[in-house]
């Protein structure tokens, strides 16, 4: 069974380094937090449930801690933040060996020592049943400069970065039989994805950007997120989609996975027509793969063939 609750935070807090930005963190009653000068606070918070986001059997604690924290960060990179101080709420099931809990902070730390973020506070409790991760994460942006999914104008062309699909389609590959076989090299970003935040500041940092989200739903829900909130539609082209590559030797993944799987965590956004876009942004490929349009429908150019494309990524209770 995990440690008990004060011998697990003291274990946490020896493990979690603090920050410059971090006045106080773990052990006080709330943490206190130095938000850079003329910034705003940019506020998420994501949950990673057992036989949801993860399974014990598939993911190892280490990728479980990345992707809880992975989740926070990317939505700090949409909206072109940086990301400061990270806080875990974590639900232990009585049953749990504590080296799972040893790794799954390892794996998590990790991460947050590689962005310069704080693991600054949070909780612990028992679980009656699975492991529940509630990861929070504090991110700062200049004042007004927050890339909101409300800008996209008709005109602006619609950019994706990385390639789609390789997330979901080892998750399918997870749930064969056989996937004992499988490993964490078949596709290393189901695993140990990498939130873009290099790349989400130079686009707000250079101005390229004038919506953006990040694809954590799937494509075409993510972009539906985009032009309910902006008020508009798009063309969407289907052969301009990059597909990821997954397994051993490489394959390309199906085009519904690009479409539709969730978890890439790869930046969508929006940029004026009247703005080059390079191809390659903070060593990130960017693909052009549609436009914004007046007429508030959304749809998908298929070898000259127009259809809607209808928002079918993740949704809860769906």
């Amino acid at each position: 069974m995990p440690l008990g609750e004060k011998s697990l935070i003291a274990r946490i807090r020896r493990q979690a380094v603090r920050g410059s930005a971090v006045v106080a963190g773990i052990g006080d009653d709330c943490a206190a937090i130095r938000v850079p000068r003329g910034h705003e606070a940019l506020i998420t918070t994501d949950f990673s449930l057992e036989g949801i986001h993860f399974r014990r059997q598939w993911h190892p604690p280490e990728s479980v801690g990345h992707r809880c924290l992975t989740r926070g960060l990317s939505d700090i990179a949409a909206m072109g933040g940086e990301p400061i101080a990270a806080f875990l709420s974590l639900a232990l099931p009585r049953d749990l060996r504590q080296p799972w809990v040893d790794r799954f902070i390892g794996g998590l730390l990790a991460l947050a020592k590689q962005f310069d973020v704080t693991l600054a506070g949070g909780d612990t409790a028992e679980s009656p049943h699975g492991i529940l991760a509630d990861i929070a994460v504090l991110g700062s942006v200049p004042k007004g400069k927050a890339v909101l999914r409300s800008g996209a104008r008709p005109g602006d062309r619609i950019f994706v970065s990385g390639r789609l699909g390789g997330s979901s389609a080892t998750l399918r590959r997870l749930m064969r039989p056989s996937h004992e076989k499988l490993n964490r090299r078949y596709f290393p970003r189901h695993f140990f994805p990498e939130p873009r935040v290099a790349l989400g500041r130079v686009l707000r940092e250079k101005h390229l950007a004038s919506a953006m989200i990040d694809m954590s739903d799937g494509f075409s829900t993510d972009l539906h997120h985009i032009c309910e909130e902006s008020g508009v539609g798009a063309q969407v082209y289907a052969d301009a989609i990059p597909l990821a590559e997954i397994g051993r030797p490489a394959c390309q993944v199906d085009f519904l996975s690009a479409l539709h799987g969730g978890e890439d965590y790869e930046l969508l956004f929006t940029a004026p027509n009247n703005l080059q876009i390079p191809r390659d942004i903070s060593g990130v490929p960017i693909t052009q793969v549609g436009q914004i349009t007046r007429d508030r429908k959304l749809l998908l150019t298929t070898n000259g063939t127009v259809r809607d494309l209808k928002a079918r990524g993740w949704e809860h209770f769906k």
